[in-house]
C-alpha cells in the first residue's frame, strides 16, 4: 500500500469525502519515536486525522493537530502542510504504567484536563486555532464534535491504525445545497453515514481508497481525483535553529557557550542533531564583538 490521500465527490448528493492511507512515513515516524505499542497507534490515528484535515482546506500552510494534559500521555501532535508533508511526535510520561495505557481512553491518556487543538498556520494570513475538550471514548469521536462545535457543518471521521499501516475516511456534508434540495441532502447524509459506519479497520487500513469508497458507498455515484502521495517531512533545518538561538539574546547564548564550549540543538521529529560553538556567534549575532567573557 503506497502513502496516499485521495479525495472524492458523491455526485448525486453535496456530500464530499477523503480516503487515506499511510504507511512507509508512518514507519518513519515510528522509527524516531519509541513508544509504547498502544501510542504507537494512537500517533498512526494523529497522521491520519491530520492528513484528512488538511485535505479539507484551501491553503499554503501548516495544520497541526496536537493533544496536551496531565495524565501518561504528555504530549501528542501531528503536523500536515498543504503538498500532505507530515511528522508526528509523542511524549509519555518517565512513570507511565505500561500495562495500563494498553485499555486507557484517550481522555484517560491524556487526562482529565486534556485538550484537543487544531491549529492553521498560513504562510500568509493569520494564524487559528481550535480547541475542543476531549470528551470522546475517541479521536475521530472528538474531531466531529469539533466540526459540529466550531464549525457547524456535518463531517464524521473514521480511523484506524495498528503499529503498522494507518488510515482514515472522512465524509463531509458540502456547505451550499448545489445538486439537491436540504431535504433530499439532509437524508442523503444519513444513509451516507449509516454506510460508512459499517467500515471494519482492515478494510480501512488494507483496501485500496477506489475499493473501500465504491464498497461502502456504492449507493451512490461516487467521482474519485487523482490520488496526492504523502511523505514524511520534517522541517528543522540548521538555519532554523540558529534562528531559535538567537531569539534568546546574545546574552543568554554567552552564558549557555561559557558553560559549555557547544551548544547542542536535537530535532524530536526527526533526530536531526545541530551544534553552535563560539566560531558561531557571527552566524547568530552579525552586528557585535564576539570575544568571549
Amino acid at each position: 500500500m503506497s502513502d496516499q490521500q485521495c479525495r472524492f465527490i458523491l455526485e448525486n448528493a453535496d456530500i464530499r469525502g477523503e480516503v487515506v492511507q499511510l504507511s512507509d512515513c508512518y514507519k518513519q515516524v515510528l522509527a524516531n519515536n519509541p513508544l509504547p505499542p498502544p501510542i504507537q497507534r494512537l500517533l498512526g490515528e494523529f497522521l491520519s486525522a491530520v492528513s484528512l484535515l488538511a485535505a479539507t482546506l484551501k491553503f499554503e500552510g501548516i495544520l497541526t493537530l496536537q493533544a496536551r494534559g496531565s495524565g501518561p500521555l504528555e504530549m501528542i501532535m501531528a503536523e500536515c502542510d498543504h503538498q500532505q508533508q507530515v511528522r508526528a511526535i509523542a511524549n509519555v510520561a518517565e512513570d507511565a504504567n505500561e500495562a495500563a495505557l494498553a485499555d486507557a481512553s484517550l481522555q484517560q491518556l491524556i487526562g482529565d484536563d486534556g485538550l484537543l487543538a487544531i491549529i492553521i498556520d498560513p504562510e500568509v494570513g493569520e494564524r487559528y486555532q481550535g480547541i475542543v475538550p476531549l470528551d470522546q471514548p475517541n479521536l475521530a469521536g472528538c474531531i466531529g464534535h469539533y466540526f459540529a462545535q466550531s464549525e457547524q457543518i456535518n463531517t464524521q471521521v473514521w480511523l484506524a491504525s495498528d503499529g503498522k499501516l494507518a488510515g482514515g475516511f472522512l465524509l463531509q456534508a458540502l456547505p451550499q445545497s448545489e445538486v439537491a434540495t436540504p431535504e433530499e441532502n439532509q437524508e442523503h447524509w444519513h444513509t451516507a453515514r449509516q454506510l460508512v459506519a459499517t467500515v471494519k479497520d482492515e478494510e480501512l487500513l488494507t483496501l485500496v481508497p477506489q475499493e473501500l469508497t465504491y464498497r461502502l458507498l456504492n449507493e451512490f455515484t461516487v467521482r474519485m481525483f487523482d490520488a496526492t502521495p504523502i511523505r514524511f517531512h520534517c522541517s528543522c533545518s540548521r538555519a532554523r535553529s540558529a534562528q531559535a538561538l538567537s531569539a534568546l539574546g546574545e546574552d543568554d547564548v554567552r552564558s549557555m557557550l561559557a558553560e559549555s564550549p557547544v551548544i547542542a540543538i536535537d530535532c524530536q521529529f526527526c533526530h536531526q542533531h545541530y551544534e553552535f560553538d563560539q566560531n558561531n556567534l557571527t552566524e547568530l549575532f552579525p552586528d557585535t564583538n564576539h570575544t568571549l567573557h
